[in-house]
């Protein structure tokens, strides 16, 4: 990869900015949802907030005989790009995990746990044999050529696939980190699923290896959208989380061997984003030095920690001159196109490596100066601030979130009337003719999108035309998640998250789209109810080539109220059920009869017997 290191003649302006305390649980409640706007698929019944959305891209890879439904839409428009996707998900995952406790505090593990799975269950699906990679679905030229809702898709669907002929080694590497991620994400809520995206993670990386190739040489048609400048960084990315997962020391081995050759040790680099790896590889890599588990390899993780100092240092202001450019209002600018990209990313890492610094009681050494990992954090939340509406335009650039906002998205969905409103088909053409060049502000609010924000001088037109400032993508908002939910542990604030979301329509007077009262709903989330659902495997064996398991799974009242009539969905549920009455609705369950109350501090708990991944349990309602 070849990076230019470029300081700008800084152009100062005065503003004034009135103190706030942001809500940082508000804001990580929308931009989880977000995520579920973005998904494409058979939306979960009970479980999709965003009610503007609708079925769409049901038949994706059946031409070709592959299921490749679901997954997540990149950005504005209906392509599904397996290098952001995979990216996106490693970085949802990586806010669980470093950030565990906060994201539980705040109730929000149910919605996490949730998005990083519609990426995974799609990846294990594009992967149908070893050497086999489905990476993308649609075709960004024909698709651009049409404003349609997703719903409504004529563009082709054609999906593209990456094997030992045409390889891919960046997109099946970042997959595989993807994968290894969201298994110590997923580990203690769900064992045999996490082993099962090992397994894949596993076989993923090995293909990688082997196989070398840039994606976008044997995908032609991805090179204008996502070009990926070397899969070096990707490689040493998914063996460093391969690493975290399993503990095994191939992993760490193949980090420390190919340190010089793949650049992990070269690269210093002021950038971290879906295409460039090497901050997150040299931050994810100190952790094990600052714990003291460097061992034989303690000499070539201090070389990789060097270069994550340096990219703090940049970040900070701190590097001799070679620092990231900020803007006159202080957001860190990297790029002219969807900048706020880089910024997430960057405010995440510097988090993530504040707590790693502070873990070890250790500081950042920089060439202007020492700094305390408190600077760090400082550092992430001045962005977060900034994207909120610390800004020259006091405006927050998080979609749906403050007082003012983006209302022209660059995004199909929301700038067209919902089909649960104007029933009728929107054309191709129709689409641009009707809504994408109206003046008019969006129909749907796309909460949580982050658009790409102002340019180098803090300036930003509110145009739907205007792709490079007003178009969300999934891999901006994905740190987000972890960074808000630090933030939030920190600040102590009331948030939304203590309400069960009511957000069922928009909130900008349409002709199409009714704003709908806000009422209490029955629809639950298992993080969100006074019921805590524990999940664990009691035994397995085999019976010829299959593996069983035997699941038990306890329901516990946490609240200090007797709970009455609880109602649970279980999805995926292939095996025999003990412990629960089924009820006239589909996969729908009830407490048995003679436990008629559940009360504080008490639990009730089921078992069921089936083979392959476990069975997905929520909460559907209670009294």
């Amino acid at each position: 990869m070849n990076f230019k290191f470029i300081t700008p003649c800084c152009v100062f302006l005065a503003f004034v900015v009135t103190a706030t305390a942001y809500d940082y649980g508000e804001a990580l409640d929308k931009s989880l949802m977000f995520f579920e706007a973005q998904r494409s698929g058979k939306l979960p019944l009970g479980l999709q907030r965003v009610k503007w959305r609708g079925d769409s891209g049901l038949r994706d890879g059946f031409s070709q005989g592959v299921d490749l439904v679901g997954g997540y839409y990149d950005a504005g428009d209906h392509v599904k790009f397996g290098l952001p996707m995979a990216f996106s998900v490693t970085m949802l995952s990586w806010g669980v995990i470093e950030f565990r406790k906060e994201i539980r505090d705040l109730n929000q593990m149910g919605h996490t746990l949730r998005a990083i799975r519609w990426g995974t269950d799609y990846f294990m699906k594009a992967h149908p044999q070893p050497n086999v990679l489905w990476s993308q679905v649609g075709d960004g030229d024909s698709d651009h050529y049409c404003w349609e809702r997703a719903e409504d898709m004529t563009t082709p669907r054609n999906a593209y696939k990456l094997d030992e002929n045409h390889p891919g080694s960046d997109v099946a590497a970042e997959t595989a980190a993807a994968l290894a991620a969201s298994a110590i994400a997923f580990k203690p809520y769900n064992s045999s699923y996490s082993s099962l995206l090992l397994v894949h993670a596993k076989q993923l990386f090995s293909f990688a290896n082997t196989f070398r190739g840039l994606y976008d040489d044997s995908i032609q048609c991805a090179k204008q959208f996502y070009t990926s400048s070397g899969y070096s960084d990707e490689l040493l990315w998914a063996a460093a989380w391969l690493y975290q997962a399993t503990d095994e020391d191939y992993y760490l081995k193949y980090v420390v061997d190919n340190a010089v050759y793949m650049g992990g040790t070269g690269w210093a680099v002021k950038e971290f984003s879906w295409d460039n790896k090497y901050a997150g590889v040299q931050i994810l890599l100190s952790k094990i030095l600052l714990e003291g588990r460097g061992g034989e390899y303690t000499s070539i993780l201090k070389q990789y920690q060097a270069k994550a100092d340096y990219f703090a240092c940049a970040c900070l202001q701190k590097n001799a001159g070679y620092n990231i450019y900020k803007t006159p209002g202080g957001l860190m600018y990297v790029r002219d196109w969807n900048n706020m990209q880089y910024a997430s990313a960057a405010a995440f890492l510097l988090a993530v490596y504040s707590d790693y610094l502070s873990a070890a009681n250790a500081k950042l050494t920089c060439p202007d100066g020492q700094l305390q990992p408190q600077e760090l954090l400082n550092f992430a939340e001045s962005q977060a601030d900034y994207i909120l509406g610390k800004n020259p335009k006091s405006m927050s650039y998080l979609v749906g979130y403050g007082p003012k906002y983006p209302t022209h998205v660059h995004h199909r969905g929301a700038s067209i009337a919902s089909v649960s409103d104007l029933h009728s088909m929107v054309g191709c053409a129709q689409g641009f003719e009707t809504w994408y060049h109206r003046s008019e502000a969006d129909p749907n609010i796309i909460y949580g999108a982050l658009v790409g924000g102002p340019d180098k001088n803090d300036e930003f037109s509110d145009d739907r035309s205007n792709y490079e400032q007003t178009e969300p993508t999934i891999s901006a908002c994905a740190p987000l998640i972890g960074l808000f939910s630090k933030l939030q542990s920190l600040n102590g604030l009331p948030g939304a998250y203590q309400k069960e979301s009511t957000i069922t329509h928009q909130t900008t007077p349409s002709t199409y789209h009714h704003e709908t009262p806000a009422v209490p709903s029955t629809t639950s989330d298992t993080t969100k109810t006074p019921l805590e659902i524990l999940h664990s495997i009691t035994s397995s064996w085999n019976m010829g080539d299959s593996t069983y398991y035997r699941h038990k799974v306890i329901i516990k009242n946490t609240s200090q109220k007797p709970i009455t009539d609880a109602k649970l969905v279980i999805e995926n549920l292939t095996g025999q059920l003990w412990g629960l009455s089924p009820t006239q609705e589909k996969n729908t369950y009830e407490l048995p009869q003679w436990l008629k109350v559940l009360n504080p501090g008490s639990t009730s708990s089921f078992v069921y017997v089936q083979g392959g991944p476990q069975a997905t349990v929520s909460i559907l309602s209670y009294h």
